[in-house]
């Protein structure tokens, strides 16, 4: 039978279970700690144990990607670890038990601010899979993923995608007379003059170019 205390502003239950009482606290409300205490007691009386260790968000998602992502590729990977350094970011020493819905539903829409919305709906898929998970284990009762709306810009349209023949020949004429300044200018300027791609120039090494045909060798990118 479960009991319930309010200490300050906010409630506690405690339960006994065997000389092993389960106690937790921070409830804004009464009701919430009834809620709470009631599904924990159903689940001991059918034989399953309630999981009240607190599970740090970041490490939990880390621990998900190395047991559940392990043959995954490595673009896809890369795409992994970037979630787990944003959660570490916004949720550090946070501990998933402890996300509410309306906290995740704000750091999706501040995410959003200067993300496209492709990226955001990347980023929420790979949590979203990763709490399912820790339902499916017991670590944590309420989906806080659901029914989240995806925030985000939207895509640019191939005007803002591309230079005009105006401004090409502007950076064009700046990017001649800054060559000695770094090597970054020799590669946009090769990416202005040939149309290659970012990973396909910054993969190119000294056989792709051939000096006496005045050629270059298009063969591999930068992963």
């Amino acid at each position: 039978m479960a009991s319930y205390q309010k200490r300050g502003e906010t409630w506690q239950y405690t339960i006994s279970n065997k000389g092993n009482p389960i106690r937790k606290g921070g409830f804004r409300t009464k009701a919430e700690a009834v809620a709470e205490a009631t599904e924990i007691e159903s689940n001991l009386n059918k034989g399953l144990l309630p999981h009240l260790t607190l599970e740090l968000f970041d490490d939990y998602f880390e621990n998900w990607v190395k047991i559940y992502k392990p043959h995954v590729n490595k673009n896809t990977r890369e795409r992994y670890l970037t979630t787990l350094e944003t959660i570490k970011e916004e949720f550090s020493n946070k501990p998933i038990q402890h996300i509410k819905k309306q906290e995740y539903q704000l750091f999706i829409n501040e995410y959003g601010k200067t993300r496209s919305k492709a990226t955001v709906a990347k980023l929420n898929s790979h949590i979203r899979s990763c709490v399912k998970e820790a339902i499916d284990e017991g670590i944590i009762r309420v989906d806080f993923t659901r029914n989240i709306k995806v925030t985000g810009n939207d895509p640019k349209t191939s005007e803002e995608k591309y230079l005009s023949y105006k401004d090409s020949q502007k950076l064009l004429k700046e990017l001649q007379m800054n060559l000695d300044v770094s090597l970054n200018y020799y590669l946009l300027l090769l990416a202005l003059t040939s149309g290659m791609r970012f990973g396909e120039i910054v993969g190119l090494t000294r056989k792709d170019f051939d000096f006496s045909n005045n050629t270059i060798s298009v063969s591999k990118i930068w992963g």
